[in-house]
């Protein structure tokens, strides 16, 4: 019995720099599993992007926008998008630009010392569940994230967040281990967008944009103690 092929990811961009979006471009068209579903090269453009077209699988943005920060963009494509991951390709690797995109939403962070093709490439990784981070960017996070248990215990602040019911629970063990959305949807028996209904209502619950978030918070309340 014959399978549907699978239809390409869909991939938007909003990028300032000419000569990275024709790169960017030129590899998205070598790529079989992936499309091209609009490019901006301003903020402004970008969030028009994200109000008049469909629904795109990965936005990769950059974050030096010439009528603002490509974070806003990040922050827009959580309500316009919600199912989409977020690529951000950029030069800015300092601590500031990198936490406010991770809590704004973002799902992968790469500087542009990659190449246009290597960006691409990482975006199945993306698709797939993965967060590719530059290894400069994923040092300052862990370092970050380590940061307060080096003064002292972390302990919980704020209201406890909505307790998760049973499969929400299994996802997000499974995605602290280190599964795929693919790998998670097959080991449970549903379907890509049903798993990713279940990530949605968990990111709801905890009041995060992130996997890093979700994990962290969820350690905070000890509910991963047995992961």
């Amino acid at each position: 019995m014959s399978t549907a092929p699978s239809l390409p990811i869909r991939v938007a961009l909003i990028e300032d720099d000419s000569r990275f979006t024709a790169a960017f471009l030129d590899a998205l068209e070598s790529a079989p599993d992936m499309c091209s579903a609009g490019t901006a090269a301003t903020l402004d453009d970008g969030l028009a992007l994200l109000r008049q077209l469909p629904a795109a699988d990965i936005l990769v943005v950059d974050l030096g926008l010439p009528d603002g920060s490509g974070i806003d963009a990040i922050r827009a494509v959580r309500t316009a998008w919600p199912a989409c991951n977020v690529m951000v390709a950029t030069v800015f690797g300092d601590e500031s630009h990198v936490m406010r995109s991770i809590a704004a939403g973002a799902t992968g962070y790469l500087l542009k010392d990659s190449s246009a093709a290597h960006i691409v490439s990482e975006l199945r990784s993306l698709h797939d569940g993965g967060s590719p981070i530059s290894p400069l960017i994923a040092r300052q996070v862990l370092t970050r994230l380590q940061a307060p248990a080096a003064d002292a215990p972390q302990t919980p602040t704020g209201p406890k967040p909505t307790e998760l019911s049973p499969r929400e629970y299994e996802v997000l063990g499974d995605i602290t281990r280190g599964f795929s959305h693919d790998e998670i949807a097959q080991r449970m028996g549903v379907s890509r967008h049903t798993l990713l209904t279940y990530v949605r209502r968990i990111y709801v619950k905890l009041d995060v944009h992130s996997k890093v978030e979700a994990i962290n918070v969820a350690r905070q309340h000890g509910w991963l103690r047995d992961v």
